[in-house]
């Protein structure tokens, strides 16, 4: 099973940026210590040392074993998720101001950020219990001969939605949010 880091702190954000950093808490999904990655990645084992510690002082890395080698401790050191995914939110994408346009590229991206931050956060509390986070995910592609359609077709999905939340809702049951998007699939060369 991956797991998942939430950064939701600006500073832990630029901590993971840098190039040799990402690629320092990738090769760390699997343990290793500094003269081994200064061997693999053909650096000096000083110059990695400090980017090591400023990550382990942010938590995205972890001391995982100590070993004598030669009259010092060698230091092995793990990646503390196999993902790190950013809050939106550190990034200024800030939610919340275009909530009455449901055609507005930005009220998706609050609805995105919202469900980024909140899926993430709940995914982590549940691998921490020991349990799993039932999620549900549709996903489908449709084609729109004129910009009209769109609009009849959100029209068309929210009813047909509101029938079928109708048909499932229970006051005692858990709420789940459900978020129906849709945007303009990127071009394929």
């Amino acid at each position: 099973m991956t797991t998942r880091d939430l950064l939701d702190e600006p500073d832990r954000v630029r901590q993971a940026l840098s190039p040799l950093r990402r690629q320092l808490l990738a090769r760390l999904r699997t343990p290793a210590s500094a003269s081994e990655l200064a061997t693999e990645l053909q650096l000096p084992r000083q110059r990695l040392g400090y980017h090591l510690r400023q990550l382990e002082e942010s938590g995205l890395i972890e001391l995982v074993e100590e070993r004598r080698r030669r009259g010092f401790v060698e230091r092995v050191l793990q990646a503390t998720a196999d993902a790190f995914v950013v809050d939106p939110g550190v990034l200024g994408i800030h939610e919340g101001q275009h909530a009455g346009d449901v055609h507005a590229a930005e009220h998706l991206l609050d609805a995105a950020t919202r469900t980024v931050r909140d899926v993430a956060r709940m995914q982590a509390g549940a691998e921490r219990e020991g349990k799993r986070l039932l999620t549900f995910t549709v996903e489908t592609e449709v084609r729109f001969d004129a910009p009209g359609d769109v609009h009849r077709f959100t029209e068309a999905l929210a009813g047909a939605v509101a029938d079928v939340v109708a048909k499932f809702d229970s006051p005692s049951g858990r709420p789940y949010r459900l978020i129906g998007a849709g945007h303009p699939a990127p071009r394929t060369e």
